[in-house]
C-alpha cells in the first residue's frame, strides 16, 4: 500500500502529467489536490498526444478512480468538455469523481483576472487568466461556492449575492465595468450542477476508505515548489500550496498517510510567467532549447506562449526538494540536451552584493542574481531509445551523476523522451 505525492521540484512544467501516468497504470486512484485548469499536463500514449488542465492524468486507465478532490479549484466547464473531447478521440469512459466540497471557479473569478491584467499591463504577474487568484482569494474570504451549494437554488442565490455585493464595487470603480446580476449567474450554475451530477460524491470518505483497505493512491500536484505561495517566489506564485505537504489536506486523507515523494525535475530549466529565473538564457541559444524540449517544444499547455529556459538550476532544485519532502526524483527531458557539445550548469548564485550562495534566496535577494556556471561535457548523439542507464553515453550518466549530487536525493526514474516507454527505472 502506498500514497505517492508527484509534484515539481521547480517553477512547473518539469513533466508531471508524464509521471502520473505512468505510475497511474499501477494505483487504484489518482487526485487532483490543488490548482485548477491554469496549469497543463501533457501526455502521449497509443491513443494520441493529450493536454490535461482539469482532469487528473490517471484518465487513460478505466479501472483507476480520478478524483477532484477538495482542494482543488473546480473549472466545471473545463472539466466537462476535456471528458468529451477524451470520448471523441476513442479513449475510454474514465471514472471521474468530483468532491462535493470542492469549490467552483466562477464566471467573475475569470472576469476579474482578466480585467486585473490589464490594468497591470507591464507589472502582471503571467497569468493565464483562468480565475485561480480571485478564487483562491474568494475561498478564503469565505465567500465561495462549494460544489454541494449547486443543488440548492436558494442557498446558492445568497452565496452569489454575498459574492456580487463585494465584487461589483470592484468592477464598477476599479475596472469601470458595469456590475453583475446574481440571476444569471445562479442558472448558468444550476446547469452545471445538473451536469456534473453523477461524479459528484463524498470523496474524502471514498479516500479515507481505499486508505484503509491497502489500495494505492497517487496524489497529483500543480506547477511547482517555487510557485508556492509560501515557500516559493512570492510574489509570482500561484494561489494554492503547491507542496506535498498539502496533498494529503486536499484530497482528504491523514497527514500521516502519504508515505512517498516524487518531485519531478527537468535536465534543463523552463517556465511560464513572470518572476526571477537565475539561470534563463535568452536569443538564438534560448530558441535552439525551446524549440528541441519535449514532444512539440517549450511552449505552455494552457495558453500556448512560449516557455522562458535555461540550464539546470541545482540551487533552486535543491531547495524545490527540499521543501517539498521529495524522498526520490524523476528526472525528465534528458535526451533534449544531446545537441549540445557542452551543457553548462548553474551550481550557485552570485547576488546583488557580491557574495556567491549555494542557498536558494528570498525574492528580495533573488532578483538581480547572476548564475555560477559549470561546464560538462555533452554526448552529442540520440539517446531516445536507451532503455538501461548503462546504455547512455559516459557524458549523459555523468551529467546525470551530477545532477543526484547536486539536488541530494536519488534519482529514481529517467526520462529520455515523451513517450510512456521512454522511461527507465534505476536502481
Amino acid at each position: 500500500m502506498t500514497v505517492t505525492a508527484i509534484v515539481g521540484a521547480n517553477w512547473g512544467d518539469e513533466g508531471k502529467g508524464k509521471m502520473t501516468d505512468v505510475l497511474a497504470a499501477k494505483s487504484s486512484y489518482v487526485v487532483r489536490f490543488q490548482g485548477g485548469s491554469n496549469a497543463g499536463h501533457t501526455i502521449i500514449n497509443e491513443y494520441g498526444k493529450f493536454g490535461l488542465n482539469m482532469l487528473p492524468s490517471g484518465v487513460f486507465y478505466p479501472e483507476v478512480t480520478n478524483i477532484i478532490g477538495s482542494g482543488a479549484a473546480l473549472d466545471g466547464d473545463s472539466f466537462m468538455r476535456e471528458r468529451e473531447q477524451l470520448l471523441a478521440r476513442g479513449v475510454p469512459e474514465p471514472i471521474l469523481k468530483v468532491s462535493e466540497r470542492a469549490q467552483v471557479v466562477l464566471p467573475v473569478h475569470r472576469l476579474l483576472d482578466r480585467l486585473e491584467e490589464e490594468r497591470l499591463g507591464n507589472r502582471s504577474y503571467g497569468s493565464t487568466k483562468r480565475g485561480i487568484a480571485p478564487f483562491y482569494a474568494d475561498k478564503y474570504a469565505k465567500l465561495g461556492v462549494q460544489v454541494a451549494d449547486l443543488y440548492d437554488r436558494s442557498r446558492l442565490l445568497e452565496r452569489v449575492g454575498q459574492l456580487l455585493e463585494v465584487k461589483n464595487v470592484l468592477l464598477n470603480h476599479l475596472y469601470g465595468h458595469q456590475p453583475l446580476e446574481a440571476n444569471p449567474i445562479v442558472e448558468e450554475l444550476l446547469e452545471l450542477g445538473e451536469r456534473l451530477l453523477p461524479f459528484v460524491c463524498d470523496t474524502t470518505a471514498m479516500l479515507q476508505q481505499a486508505y484503509k483497505e491497502q489500495q494505492s493512491i497517487l496524489l497529483e500536484g500543480q506547477l511547482g515548489a517555487l510557485r508556492d505561495p509560501d515557500h516559493g517566489i512570492y510574489p509570482y506564485s500561484t494561489s494554492s500550496s503547491t507542496l506535498a505537504g498539502y496533498a494529503p489536506v486536499g484530497a482528504g486523507l491523514p497527514a500521516y498517510a502519504l508515505t512517498n515523494v516524487l518531485a519531478v525535475v527537468k535536465a534543463y530549466s523552463s517556465c511560464v510567467g513572470a518572476g526571477p529565473f537565475v539561470s534563463e538564457i535568452e536569443g538564438a541559444e534560448a530558441e535552439q532549447l525551446r524549440l528541441r524540449g519535449g514532444d512539440a517544444g517549450e511552449f505552455g499547455v494552457v495558453t500556448g506562449r512560449p516557455r522562458r529556459v535555461g540550464w539546470f538550476d541545482a540551487v533552486a532544485t535543491r531547495y524545490g526538494c527540499m521543501v517539498q519532502g521529495a524522498t526520490e526524483v524523476a528526472l525528465t527531458n534528458l535526451d533534449v540536451l544531446g545537441y549540445l557539445d557542452s551543457i553548462p550548469v548553474c551550481i550557485g548564485y552570485q547576488l546583488n552584493d557580491g557574495t556567491m550562495t549555494k542557498q536558494f534566496p528570498v525574492n528580495a535577494k533573488l532578483e538581480g542574481a547572476k548564475p555560477v556556471l559549470k561546464e560538462l561535457p555533452g554526448w552529442r548523439c540520440d539517446i531516445s531509445g536507451a532503455q538501461a542507464f548503462h546504455e547512455l553515453p559516459v557524458e549523459a550518466q555523468q551529467y546525470v551523476q551530477l545532477i543526484e549530487e547536486e539536488i541530494g536525493v536519488k534519482i529514481s526514474y529517467l526520462s529520455t523522451g515523451p513517450r510512456r516507454e521512454q522511461l527507465m527505472k534505476l536502481g
